[in-house]
């Protein structure tokens, strides 16, 4: 099965282990899982490492942080197509809990188009099911 990682996830993967629920740390020792993250998530991964200085001690530049990625925690990084933009661009945002941030909404919309689930601690995301 192929899994999006939320780029909070990954963070936690990466960073934070324990903190992950139970449930998706089962998940990441599925023999037969796939690991994906959007393109999305590494340009916010980028900016964190660039603006606030996350993964600075790990490694010594985003690049080479983006390279870990793939490398070390052999999670595909997914191109962002057109056909996940339409997605995008239909996408009903969740004014009521005031969901404002579009990185989410690509991400969201991102595994709406590839029909992957989608692994995150945002309780937002729940408001946009298929």
């Amino acid at each position: 099965m192929r899994y999006l990682l939320d780029t909070n996830t990954y963070i936690y993967l990466v960073s934070d282990r324990d903190s992950l629920h139970p449930d998706v740390l089962e998940l990441l020792s599925e023999p037969d899982a796939v690991w994906c993250i959007s393109a999305e998530s590494v340009r916010e991964l980028i900016v964190a490492y660039n603006n606030k200085g996350w993964g600075n001690k790990r490694w010594k530049t985003a690049e080479d942080m983006v390279r870990a990625i793939e490398d070390d925690y052999y999670i595909e990084i997914l191109p962002i197509q057109k056909e996940v933009m339409r997605t995008y661009s239909r996408l009903r945002i969740n004014t009521a809990m005031n969901h404002k941030d579009p990185s989410d909404h690509v991400i969201i919309a991102h595994a709406i188009t590839t029909r992957m689930p989608l692994i995150s601690s945002d309780t937002r995301f729940a408001f946009y099911r298929r």
